[in-house]
């Protein structure tokens, strides 16, 4: 069972319904079960993913089918920022691990609903919270402006009965056709081990400014 106060910038629990309020800044997860008894088979060989491992920016666009600029202008606003290495310079490339790319797939099946990007901030800070074995345990669902996190499936029916959820997304379906799509790319670690905690520019950013500087 999940609990969220219902203060500004709060992701709402099923539970909750307007004027309602819990506890202030609680966030208490139900975590029962190993990942292969809540979503088995979610990784080949049931092995969660390392998570110091990053893809560059092209592999990062195109395995969570968005645009660079969509990347981009995320990275810009700390809307979702490469954990692995942030671009620090000339010649860096920032790398995005399986949870940053996971998160990114969620982001744009949010938008593509017609939430906005204030209320996916909301929940996008909350999903950050939560570990890739955490992540697999929670259904979000939306009734085009709210969006409700859901750990169990008493939580579901709950909301499906009170008609507050439109659409949903199943994180464990997001994270397990991420885990087939991945595998096709290069992964790589950090040189230095160094997680940034922004991302001002890469090196298609830098090719751009420094073509504009030419031909200004």
């Amino acid at each position: 069972m999940v609990e969220q106060s219902r203060g500004t910038g709060e992701l709402d629990s099923p539970g909750n319904t307007p004027g309602s309020t819990a506890p202030a800044d609680t966030v208490t997860t139900a975590t029962q079960g190993s990942l292969d008894d809540i979503a088995p088979g979610l990784f080949p060989n049931d092995t969660v993913p390392d998570e110091l491992v990053g893809y560059r920016v092209p592999s990062a666009c195109q395995i969570a089918g968005i645009t660079y600029r969509q990347l981009d202008y995320w990275a810009r606003t700390s809307l979702v920022v490469p954990s692995i290495r942030g671009a620090a310079g000339s010649g860096s490339q920032r790398l995005y691990s399986f949870k940053d790319i996971l998160v990114l797939k969620i982001v744009k099946r949010l938008l593509d609903t017609g939430i906005s990007l204030q209320n996916i901030r909301v929940a996008v800070d909350h999903l950050r919270q939560r570990g890739v074995e955490d992540l697999a345990r929670i259904t979000l669902f939306s009734d085009g402006t709210t969006v409700y996190e859901c750990t169990s499936a008493e939580e579901v029916v709950d909301l499906l009965q009170g008609g507050q959820g439109v659409f949903g997304i199943a994180v464990s379906g997001a994270m397990r056709e991420l885990s087939g799509t991945i595998a096709d790319f290069p992964g790589e670690r950090a040189a230095d081990g160094a997680v940034s905690e922004t991302a001002p520019e890469d090196e298609l950013a830098a090719r751009r400014k420094s073509r504009a500087q030419r031909t200004g």
